[in-house]
């Protein structure tokens, strides 16, 4: 689990293709200094497995489904960079909200703007995920958490305040580019267990 506060931004350095895998190799931040093999690393929003790492790069494997959810999305990810978050610790502090690193879906950016010293950004979420999302409710755009400021069919519209403007790549997606989302975690719990009557 994660909480969408995001410790890093970094880079691929590289990537290799296989017939049914994707490896990439990322700069290792200079603060992840307690990572090992088999750690869980949120990247972009996606939780991802520490293949193997050195001082200067971690190695990461995407499976076919993780593939086939990013679709498009990794042509990003070489252009503006990732968001890393290590996974959480029993006892810390949760000052986001509970995110998995399954990402449900890609989004499309609608608009992308400054507003003052803040940025406004609006995605539209496929339509069936768009009951998991509520105004003051949460989402996780690009493994960011964020509150929602307006939600209405899909159409999720967030204010980015200086500090992710800074800590995040969330400023250099455009209008027209896909982003990776995942919606709250506990909303999905709530709806799912009321239509099974719980």
């Amino acid at each position: 689990m994660f909480s969408g506060i995001i410790e890093s931004k970094s880079k691929i350095i590289r990537f290799e293709k296989s017939e049914s895998v994707l490896r990439i190799w990322v700069q290792r931040p200079a603060q992840f200094d307690d990572i090992k093999i088999g750690d869980s690393i949120c990247t972009n929003g996606v939780c991802l497995t520490v293949e193997k790492f050195d001082s200067q790069e971690i190695q990461f494997c995407l499976g076919q489904e993780t593939l086939h959810i990013l679709q498009n999305n990794l042509t990003h990810w070489l252009s503006y960079g990732v968001n890393l978050e290590r996974s959480l610790k029993f006892g810390d502090r949760v000052h986001g909200h509970l995110v998995t690193g399954h990402v449900d879906s890609i989004a499309q950016v609608v608009r992308a703007e400054a507003d003052g010293e803040c940025w406004q950004l609006q995605i539209q979420l496929p339509i069936e995920h768009s009951k998991f999302v509520w105004k003051k409710g949460s989402i996780c755009i690009s493994g960011v958490s964020l509150t929602v400021n307006e939600a209405q069919s899909g159409l999720v519209s967030v204010c980015l305040i200086p500090e992710t403007m800074a800590a995040t790549n969330l400023i250099h997606f455009s209008v027209g580019d896909s982003i990776t989302f995942e919606t709250d975690y506990l909303a999905k719990s709530y709806i799912y267990s009321r239509s099974n009557g719980a």
